[in-house]
């Protein structure tokens, strides 16, 4: 290949690579879109799903921005020309970082729990946005097959809870075990909230967990997972001694029947058609080894939206993208 062929393969190489780039980053500010949430360079870098290279991300970006598919505010970004969103994003950043220290305190107190090895602030508030109707949502990783016993240890002080009107700060709603750490949805949602956890509580576990989990790297290869942000478990005498008297085939027992009796209190929940605070269906998804929410369709629907959007606004801004 001689010089000049070479360089016009180079350029030819370029080009295609910036409109790559160009594809993902709107992908990306249209996947936050969806919750009106503006990003800076460096999340809209995080979250690209392609590894790239720093020159051609920003001339991408400066191409978006200069053909209006892509708008600037201060140092945020989004596919929409509204400067409320930024305003709303500070503020949530702002209720977001109180809320945090609340959740630690949370955290240093649940991990006291018999069985429980690591806790990670989830949701809307691990993306640092929080609102007055926020909750503190809790991912809880436990002890290998006694899941079910410290769910409902845990639930027993959530009761208690609502007594002092403080339940919005234990939203214990997602759980998984030891012995089945990796996630079985694999896709653009489940690999944003993996990565965006912070774990505050049970910092081997979280490593262990993110291991288990590197597939998020197909989806997301630029992004980081948090392991130094949680404290090491400290196993306090009494933890360690219900735990002693647990580990037997009573603790089978007891587990195994706590699973039942609460999946069937949540199903007569599910056939009554009773809703949460935010207006979903109550419903659980579980087994042995894990027990979450289960808004039906809401992770088919949110993908679905967001793949309509992408592929809406490439048809629309071919010749904006393609150069």
């Amino acid at each position: 290949m001689n010089m000049q062929t070479r360089s016009v393969f180079s350029q030819h190489l370029t080009i295609n690579t910036v409109s790559e780039i160009k594809k993902n980053i709107l992908a990306t500010l249209a996947y936050f879109d969806a919750f009106n949430y503006p990003l800076t360079r460096e999340e809209v870098c995080l979250f690209l799903t392609v590894k790239f290279e720093r020159q051609i991300f920003d001339d991408a970006l400066a191409c978006l921005m200069r053909d209006r598919l892509v708008f600037r505010f201060d140092k945020f970004y989004s596919l929409k020309n509204d400067q409320y969103l930024v305003q709303r994003r500070t503020k949530g950043n702002q209720k977001a970082f109180e809320m945090v220290k609340t959740a630690r305190r949370v955290g240093n107190l649940l991990i006291k729990f018999p069985y429980v090895r690591g806790i990670a602030i989830s949701g809307s508030l691990s993306k640092n946005y929080a609102d007055d109707g926020s909750d503190i949502d809790l991912f809880i990783i436990t002890a290998a097959n006694r899941l079910w016993i410290a769910r409902t240890l845990m639930h027993c002080l959530k009761k208690l809870t609502f007594l002092v009107n403080k339940q919005h700060c234990f939203c214990m709603n997602y759980y998984i075990d030891e012995q089945q750490l990796e996630i079985a949805e694999k896709n653009i949602y489940t690999a944003t909230e993996v990565v965006t956890l912070i774990p505050i509580q049970g910092d081997t576990t979280f490593a262990d967990f993110f291991t288990a989990n590197a597939w998020t790297r197909n989806f997301l290869p630029n992004h980081i997972m948090r392991v130094s942000s949680a404290k090491s478990e400290k196993k306090s005498f009494l933890k360690s001694a219900v735990e002693f008297l647990f580990n037997n085939k009573l603790g089978d027992f007891l587990d195994d029947n706590f699973m039942k009796v609460t999946i069937a209190r949540w199903d007569q929940k599910t056939r009554a058609k009773k809703l949460n605070d935010h207006g979903f269906l109550l419903a659980i998804a579980a087994d042995k080894h894990y027990a979450k929410p289960d808004p039906k369709n809401f992770q088919f629907n949110l993908i679905s939206r967001f793949e309509n959007k992408v592929a809406q606004l490439l048809e629309e801004n071919q010749h904006s993208v393609a150069n």
